[in-house]
């Protein structure tokens, strides 16, 4: 059979056949590497997307390592995505001026946890069975010796997506400013992800080529804003910055009905959590085929920002504590031991398992290429004769 039609201005300027574009997924469920590791990316470039390697908890040298692995697995487009937030923004070390350089040569003091949080923590643990380890030290953290003085975390990241020429820069958090001049001097697309419409505003004018706007439907990190009500507001807001829709967008119809919304494409993540290439543990993808629409939340619990999982019992007493979230950075910190703990006790199904509302449509592991291709082919009948078959029926 042919392969379908499907191309917008995004498929023109990215280089790409189809207008679908991996959420570039990070770490989840104790997994040191991404979710969207160089196989998943590099399956979803060769079917006709825009793969997206997850790559904040990459050290500079891993991330080049991955970077080279993608090349080696496909010679079509693809990107990288890395979190923009301010503590990995925080130069390490000495910097460029004279006060800076003083101040750095005092040694800062360890952040302290609030003693109320601390207390709260090991409570959950104890109340879950959970016996209470200390984790070993993390070698990939904003302010470990890999980054060098002066420069930040996403910093050190980014001279590697810029020595690698890797055509494609996705931030899945923070704004762009900071290195889109430089991004756009060596030819980078720069796609920026948001929540809100101000967001969207700050992106757009931080260089972003192409603004994604995420609903709350979405899974991992996400808004409070639905796809549909979120996303002609975005695109009002930031034209002629070309819009990107994502939250819900599982299926050939949600596909669909973005791009009649005026979206150039879709920014898919969930439905790829359950593909073969996927590097996400076994039972954190059956928890995924198995859970209803309902099944999932947005808890704090994990970065300290708003990020949607599958339900377990450690969020829901989470939740019950009444605790406020540390700041995102701080909260990893206040968690990394119970993390460590749960992962030793083999507690897998208390760990972190993002996921999106559109779970409850999903119902079996497959190769990325086939949820692509499926997903095209069915937003193709759709737009096409199909659509206005299904509005003279309706009629």
């Amino acid at each position: 059979m042919p392969r379908p039609t499907l191309r917008t201005e995004l498929c023109d300027r990215l280089g790409i056949e189809y207008p679908v574009i991996l959420a570039g997924m990070g770490p989840v469920a104790g997994v040191g590497a991404p979710v969207a590791t160089a196989e998943l990316a590099a399956a979803v470039s060769n079917a006709g997307g825009l793969g997206v390697l997850g790559g904040v908890a990459y050290t500079a040298d891993a991330l080049r390592a991955e970077i080279e692995k993608v090349r080696s697995l496909t010679d079509k487009p693809f990107g990288v995505d890395l979190l923009l937030s301010p503590n990995f923004l925080v130069p390490r070390g000495r910097t460029g001026s004279r006060t800076e350089k003083s101040a750095a040569k005092k040694e800062r003091p360890a952040i302290k946890l609030p003693s109320a949080h601390v207390a709260a923590v090991r409570k959950i643990a104890e109340e879950l069975q959970i016996e209470w380890l200390q984790a070993p030290p993390t070698p990939t953290g904003p302010g470990t010796s890999w980054i060098p003085e002066g420069q930040s975390y996403a910093g050190a990241q980014m001279e590697v997506v810029i020595e690698q020429e890797v055509p494609v820069f996705a931030s899945g958090l923070g704004s762009p400013a900071p290195f889109s001049e430089v991004l756009k001097k060596h030819g980078v697309h720069i796609i920026s992800l948001v929540g809100t419409v101000r967001a969207a505003r700050q992106v757009a004018e931080g260089g972003a080529d192409f603004v994604v706007a995420q609903g709350t439907e979405a899974g991992g990190h996400t808004g409070r804003i639905g796809t549909m009500a979120l996303l002609p507001q975005v695109m009002d807001a930031v034209a002629p910055v070309p819009t990107i829709a994502a939250g819900g967008i599982a299926s050939g119809r949600a596909l669909a009905g973005a791009i009649a919304m005026g979206a150039v494409g879709g920014w898919v993540g969930t439905a790829f959590l359950v593909s073969e290439e996927a590097n996400q543990p076994d039972l954190q993808k059956q928890r995924i085929i198995d859970a209803a629409a309902e099944d999932t939340i947005v808890t704090r619990l994990y970065s300290g920002k708003t990020m949607r999982n599958i339900k377990n019992p450690l969020i829901e007493a989470w939740e019950a504590s009444g605790l406020h979230a540390l700041p995102m950075g701080v909260q990893g910190l206040l968690i990394r031991d119970l993390q460590y703990s749960i992962e030793q006790a083999g507690r897998h199904e208390l760990l972190m398992n993002a996921a999106g509302q559109t779970a409850g449509m999903l119902n079996e592991r497959r190769p990325a290429k086939e949820i692509l291709e499926e997903m095209v082919a069915e937003a193709a009948e759709v737009l096409s004769d199909g659509l206005a078959s299904r509005v003279v029926a309706a009629v």
